[in-house]
């Protein structure tokens, strides 16, 4: 039998398996009908060409997948077309992957277009939120009740997204904030008012320079169908910001920690001014974060604390 040309099987689309891509990313901005079955058929055997595109190209293109107004379109067809099982195949086996028994609409692929649409349009964000979900292939656990759980799935996936991110190209910073915004992707949305004033702080100081990006993400993962259960978790998430911008408001003005504990500590443990000094004020900082110590309590407070942590002079 004579192998088929390269030519013969990428001429459908133009000579170059790199047209597959431009597909999908006319389906998903809008610019293209969604092509007919027979063309998927034809993609599908195009399709392993393209493991061999440069790495900028790939990434590029999917960006602009996920970027597009009719993103749910360019995905689905990726998928079709045998393009996501080539690129991104971690993604591609949760299709039809159910998240819970019997609930056909809460398959992992349905539930992760959902989220990358409702995602603010920044292209980090929306990477974090087309993958987030990709531990709960490897996590799912199916317990005597019916019920279906992911223990871990988020860790899981940062994991995965490592070797993802490399292999399409991202640069360090690029790659550590989606790892971040994975990893934990959950956090925000485990919000209740009963937090205390540390534990809220504590988030804040956790999440750091990507707070409003978890935010973001956090409010788009919410797909549940149930009346009423979007706008209760959006509303939740913003309680939680409203708390963080005020407990920081009054960290501004009334620092946590007392004035003078520093001399304080000099005089309770006999230090000349240096950085143990800082170190121990730190101990007693991390303290309130972590709710142990009540804030903005006198300097005998945390003095008491201190001697219980600390050898005597």
């Amino acid at each position: 039998m004579r192998p088929v040309s390269r030519d013969r099987v990428i001429a459908p689309f133009g000579g170059e398996p790199v047209a597959l891509l431009d597909v999908a990313v006319a389906v998903s901005e809008g610019r293209s009908e969604t092509p007919p079955p027979e063309i998927a058929e034809a993609a599908r055997t195009a399709a392993p060409l393209l493991a061999h595109l440069p790495s900028d190209r790939v990434r590029a293109a999917v960006e602009a997948v996920i970027m597009g107004r009719e993103l749910d379109a360019g995905l689905q067809w990726m998928h079709h077309a045998g393009v996501l099982g080539v690129l991104l195949p971690e993604l591609d086996v949760t299709v039809d992957f159910s998240q819970e028994a019997g609930r056909r609409h809460k398959d992992v692929w349905e539930h992760t277009k959902q989220v990358v649409r409702q995602t603010v349009p920044h292209p980090i964000t929306r990477w974090a939120a087309l993958l987030h979900d990709i531990g709960k292939v490897k996590t799912r656990e199916l317990l005597p009740d019916g019920r279906v759980t992911f223990h871990r799935h988020a860790e899981v996936g940062a994991r995965m997204w490592d070797p993802i991110g490399r292999r399409l190209g991202f640069e360090r910073p690029e790659r550590n904030k989606i790892r971040f915004l994975i990893l934990h992707h959950l956090r925000a949305n485990a919000y209740e008012p009963g937090w205390t004033d540390a534990a809220v702080r504590r988030f804040d100081h956790e999440m750091g320079e990507h707070l409003d990006d978890l935010l973001d993400l956090s409010r788009a993962d919410v797909t549940s169908r149930r009346p009423g259960r979007r706008q209760e978790a959006v509303a939740n998430i913003h309680a939680l910001k409203e708390r963080i911008l005020a407990i920081r408001a009054l960290d501004a003005r009334i620092p946590p920690l007392p004035p003078g504990l520093g001399n304080a500590i000099m005089e309770e443990f006999r230090l000349p001014p240096s950085k143990r000094i800082g170190d121990l004020r730190k101990l007693c900082e991390e303290a309130v974060e972590r709710g142990e110590l009540e804030e903005r309590r006198d300097a005998s407070y945390y003095i008491d604390y201190l001697r219980k942590q600390v050898p005597s002079p």
